[in-house]
């Protein structure tokens, strides 16, 4: 099965798409984390890229149309695939759809202020990626998993929030009603519990809860 899923950052998208991937049996293909590798062995597209993020702003669709091919064309994707992070654009889903046949668009929808508050209050380990809320970590300020020190990442302070948020609502936002129109979208209401919405989205992709 070859999914979608669209929502604005800090809807959970990258939470759900790894219990999704588990149970599917598919890799999770995450722009957003090949291109934070790309910017952490600071290769010419991480570089070119860190300047748009730095500023909430989306990467130049080239650069990511170009990443995913490549990434879809591996082995491991020919089974199926979950994209998180992509397409964001009407560009990208019209060129997504040149190379790749899509089963399901999921959306996974969140209120501003909520995500404002989930965004504002995460941090992050830059050794193995774990992610966490300041809500949870009880004054903690280490990594769980390797005990290395959690960091809050410039794209997740407030103001750098609110503009994601803009750029969101004014590029990707289309994006849902592309996929309406192609009877293709299926959305889950991502405020509840993060196991009423993996239920959610096991429903509308038509499997066994």
């Amino acid at each position: 099965m070859n999914v979608i899923f669209l929502g604005p950052p800090g809807a959970g998208k990258g939470t759900q798409a790894v219990r999704v991937c588990e149970r599917l049996g598919i890799p999770q293909i995450s722009t957003g984390e090949i291109l934070r590798h790309a910017i952490r062995e600071q290769t010419p597209t991480g570089l070119a890229a860190k300047s748009y993020i730095d500023k909430g702003a989306l990467v130049p669709d080239e650069v990511v149309i170009d990443i995913v091919r490549e990434r879809l064309a591996q082995d491991d994707c020919q089974k199926g695939f979950l994209l998180d992070g992509f397409p964001r654009t009407v560009t990208q889903a019209q060129a997504l759809a040149g190379f790749a046949d899509i089963d399901a668009v999921i959306d996974i929808d969140v209120s501003d202020e909520k995500l404002i508050d989930r965004l504002s209050g995460r941090r992050v380990c830059p050794n193995c990626g774990g992610t966490y809320h300041v809500s949870c970590l009880n004054g903690s300020t280490t990594c769980q998993k390797c005990g290395s020190e959690l960091i809050h990442r410039d794209d997740d302070k407030p103001e750098t929030v609110l503009s994601r948020l803009t750029v969101y609502h004014g590029q990707t936002a289309p994006l849902i009603e592309f996929y309406s129109e192609r009877n293709m979208l299926k959305r889950v209401d991502g405020a509840q519990s993060m196991d009423e919405c993996f239920e959610a989205i096991l429903e509308a992709l038509g499997e066994e809860k």
